[in-house]
């Protein structure tokens, strides 16, 4: 038997049916929902051929334990959604772009880092299995349907896997507050691995040691560092923003 997890909210459910509807066992709807988002999604579901059912409300509340679902949650298959990350670097017709998580271990964050991932197109998001919050309903919810077409690998061994990648020509870029230089005076290569880790801890020992370069985010207020998936998004835009640019334009 497959196993199986919930994801609740419009945008996660909506964002399943569009990539893997065969994945989707069915959807549970506010009967009290009579919407655009509501009738938006029941044509999106017959569209996909997905069995949707109308439930009252509190019985939403009950599978998603206490958390906010906005009146709808899908039962989906826990299916492997993506190749091997060997694979998926294999297959790139361009410079990679992704984002690793050293202790990134809350959802709403992880969850985050995920939309803000897919926002800036990168390819795949990387964390270590020990120290990583997994795909879970809250991820989920606060990935707004990232979770469901956003890569993310769980390794065994992050430093290992820093080295694999140095061996394509991926250049690890750890954000530091410590850091000489800053992001938009460093020199980045176009193939990067950007590398963000926990909030308060920062990177590990080994994880920093792999790295080819550090950088910061130059901080111009009082506050002195970033939520994890803000500091991400800082970091995936401003290479997607070089990559734009005009080779004698580019820093």
């Amino acid at each position: 038997m497959k196993a199986t997890r919930i994801i609740s909210g419009f945008h996660a459910v909506q964002a399943r049916l569009r990539a893997d509807p065969s994945s989707v066992i069915e959807i549970l709807l506010d009967e009290g929902r009579a919407d655009a988002r509501a009738r938006d999604l029941l044509a999106l579901a017959a569209s996909r051929g997905a069995k949707l059912v109308r439930v009252p409300g509190a019985r939403l509340d009950g599978f998603a334990g206490g958390g906010r679902h906005q009146g709808v949650i899908a039962r989906v298959a826990d299916t492997r959604r993506h190749e091997s990350l060997d694979d998926l670097l294999d297959a790139l017709a361009g410079p990679a772009l992704l984002l690793v998580l050293d202790g990134v271990t809350d959802p709403h964050n992880l969850g985050a880092c995920l939309r803000v991932a897919d926002a800036a197109g990168a390819h795949a998001v990387i964390a270590p299995k020990d120290r990583a919050a997994g795909i879970g309903a809250t991820v989920s919810k606060v990935a707004s349907g990232a979770a469901e077409t956003m890569p993310y690998y769980m390794v065994t061994n992050l430093a290992r896997t820093l080295d694999e990648l140095k061996e394509r020509n991926i250049w690890i870029v750890g954000a530091d507050e410590r850091a000489p230089a800053t992001l938009y005076e460093a020199d980045l290569p176009a193939s990067i691995a950007w590398v963000l880790g926990a909030e308060g801890e920062g990177m590990r020992r080994l994880t920093r040691e792999r790295c080819d370069t550090l950088v910061k985010i130059p901080m111009l207020g009082a506050v002195a560092s970033l939520n994890v998936s803000v500091a991400s998004g800082i970091c995936l835009f401003e290479s997607r923003r070089r990559r734009l640019l005009p080779a004698r334009d580019a820093p």
